[in-house]
């Protein structure tokens, strides 16, 4: 459903807006600003909450077959998790920033205002835990769950992986063009690493790490650099 109404939004956006999804702003991190910020706060850790009950939803059913020790949701060998979501994360993450900038350049992608929080005490570790949050949603339903059922059901891996690539791209289809094709891109590269080795935890360190460094960067450099 996201990646629907994430194409409705562009499909809208392209016929109905003067310059086309170009012209539009795209906000990924929203949240309340009222007089009472313990409220605000308590309405933005009850999204994140909200956001990881599909992933535990996943891990319960895969629980159940083949087990979390198949999809390498252990922490056997958690140092090197951690090292190889780091190399992801500069592998993802470099290019990434490259793309975003060239899809800006060429009028591909809904300017971004990836953080729409007020500058209060708790805005950054909100920001942390949302990150975490998207990170452990991702990787464990759309990698983890998906590719695990499709190749059960008898898919093959190539075509497994294109379809969960497609899916991953498709609702990030609000920020344009750009933001479907790098995500499309992330989806290989994270799908064929699972395949081969089984073992999610590193993809969700490395989303984690990407998007903290997207979130906590946008609020320090947005104001100084113009395609941020």
């Amino acid at each position: 459903m996201s990646g629907i109404y994430a194409l409705l939004y562009l499909i809208r956006a392209e016929i109905t807006v003067k310059g086309g999804i170009s012209a539009t702003t795209a906000t990924v991190v929203s949240g309340s600003n009222s007089d009472y910020p313990w409220l605000d706060l308590l309405d933005g850790l009850a999204d994140v909450l909200h956001g990881l009950f599909p992933a535990m939803l996943a891990l319960v059913l895969l629980a159940r077959e083949p087990g979390l020790r198949a999809i390498g949701w252990d922490t056997r060998r958690l140092g090197h998790d951690v090292l190889v979501g780091v190399g992801f994360t500069a592998l993802i993450g470099l290019p990434g920033l490259a793309l975003v900038w060239t899809a800006h350049q060429l009028g591909l992608n809904a300017s971004l205002q990836v953080v729409d929080l007020p500058d209060v005490w708790y805005r950054v570790p909100l920001l942390l835990l949302s990150a975490a949050q998207n990170g452990i949603l991702e990787e464990i339903v759309v990698v983890a769950y998906l590719l695990t059922r499709l190749r059960q059901m008898g898919w093959s891996d190539s075509r497994a992986l294109t379809t969960q690539a497609v899916l991953r791209g498709s609702y990030h289809l609000y920020q344009g063009f750009g933001g479907f094709l790098g995500n499309l891109v992330m989806g290989l590269i994270f799908g064929w690493w699972f395949q081969r080795t089984r073992r999610v935890l590193p993809l969700v360190f490395a989303h984690t790490l990407l998007d903290a460094f997207s979130f906590v960067g946008y609020i320090y450099l947005h104001e100084h650099v113009s395609w941020i």
